[in-house]
């Protein structure tokens, strides 16, 4: 007995510590990081009812689905776009070295029209098959235009119809280029011309390829948080995650001695597991979410400290070490699972009613609720009994208990 719990408790320990020396920094600089956190832009678009077009939720759900085109065109890692409340669009755009660019292609509503001589629209967007950024002979940046089937019939019509005459090609109202039909054209492509330089080719392609928005949409909100302030607020969470923990491990310690290391121990498979959990939820991780996980830590220690309190409440009754253990874990229980039950009911508000990093920090603090319900309930329970069943020391005091307590008690 004393042999098997004195391997559980080395097995236990040493897999814990050595899985959190190999894991922990792969773990954390793998999780997906907020804008706070490693720079970019973030956007709130807001869709406009117009004579054409209303506000409704398939005009919203199309316009995020053109959104996340476009953005997917720049190459970004990891945006995020995703809608608030009835009219609204959030856009994160990480690492984004030019926010003003990137922003008018967001909103830009990219409706491509070819007008004849008259001012009759007879192709749209619609019939585009593909556009792509090339150089002319000239090498001037051009964006060049493949319609579909129905296009290149209908472009060729145009074309034949006005020999000699100039059509405009128009973006947004805005007339791109109007240039004169010299001859019928029946292949099915066409140039724009007129951009300044090759990457305001690249941005027009993108745009005429991902399709025009069915809603006008206005910048209502651009924040830009640059690199090094987010780097700096980086190194400030880090060194404020380090000094929580160092605090929690040092006044377990102090105030519960063997007790507390084994909490402290735990603390470690706690942060751990959270920090898997994250990564495998691809989950982001923010300012606010830090500010979660160090709130849930405290949280992971307040089960340890009331199941502890238990313990040496039993210990005073003249209980023995172990039966003073379960005693302790059993009568804790109840009110360890009524305060995490109410702590999960405020992050289920907040996250319901909450956006961007609330929801951040609402979805750390309840994962870390809930780990932490496994990890300072059934963890910490099996290495202290391992602990108490190696037999190292009977002496209450190095589990946190007070001697003289106890002979008060044993007096009354």
């Amino acid at each position: 007995m004393q042999r098997n719990c004195r391997i559980k408790l080395l097995v236990s320990v040493l897999a814990i510590i050595i899985c959190f020396v190999a894991f922990i920094k792969p773990l954390a600089y793998s999780v997906k990081q907020g804008l706070d956190l490693q720079g970019g832009t973030h956007v709130v678009l807001q869709a406009q009812d117009t004579p054409d077009a209303k506000v409704d939720d398939d005009a919203m759900n199309r316009s995020i689905s053109i959104i996340e085109r476009r953005v997917n065109e720049l190459g970004l890692t990891e945006p995020v776009i995703q809608r608030q409340g009835r009219d609204r669009i959030i856009v994160e755009l990480p690492g984004v070295k030019d926010p003003e660019q990137a922003i008018a292609m967001l909103g830009r509503t990219a409706l491509l029209e070819f007008k004849d001589m008259n001012g009759k629209t007879v192709l749209t967007g619609k019939d585009l098959k593909d556009s792509k950024a090339s150089v002319d002979q000239g090498g001037r940046p051009v964006v060049t235009l493949q319609f579909n089937d129905e296009g290149a019939k209908k472009f060729a019509d145009l074309t034949a119809a006005n020999v000699g005459n100039q059509i405009a090609i128009l973006l947004d109202g805005e007339v791109l280029t109007a240039p004169r039909v010299s001859e019928p054209i029946t292949g099915g492509n066409a140039q724009i011309t007129g951009s300044r330089d090759a990457k305001e080719a690249e941005h027009l392609a993108i745009l005429l390829r991902s399709g025009s928005l069915p809603v006008k949409l206005e910048v209502v909100e651009n924040r830009t948080v640059g690199p090094t302030l987010g780097q700096d607020s980086k190194d400030k969470s880090v060194k404020a995650f380090a000094i929580g923990l160092a605090g929690v491990f040092i006044f377990m310690l102090v105030f519960y001695r063997l007790s507390g290391l084994v909490a402290d121990i735990v603390l470690l498979l706690y942060t751990l597991l959270l920090m898997g959990v994250m990564r495998g939820l691809n989950a982001t991780l923010t300012l606010p979410g830090i500010a979660g996980i160090i709130l849930s830590i405290g949280m992971a220690v307040d089960a340890n400290v009331l199941i502890f309190e238990r313990f040496k409440e039993e210990i005073k009754t003249g209980k023995t070490l172990r039966a003073s253990v379960n005693a302790g874990f059993s009568r804790a229980f109840v009110t360890i699972l009524d305060s995490n039950v109410t702590t999960l009911m405020a992050a289920a508000v907040l996250f319901y009613l909450g956006t961007g990093p609330v929801r951040g920090f609402a979805v750390t603090l309840a994962l870390g609720t809930l780990i932490s319900m496994f990890t300072a309930i059934t963890v910490t329970r099996f290495i202290l009994n391992a602990l108490i069943g190696s037999q190292f020391t009977k002496n209450p005091f190095l589990y946190g208990a007070n001697h003289s307590e106890k002979k008060e008690e044993a007096a009354k």
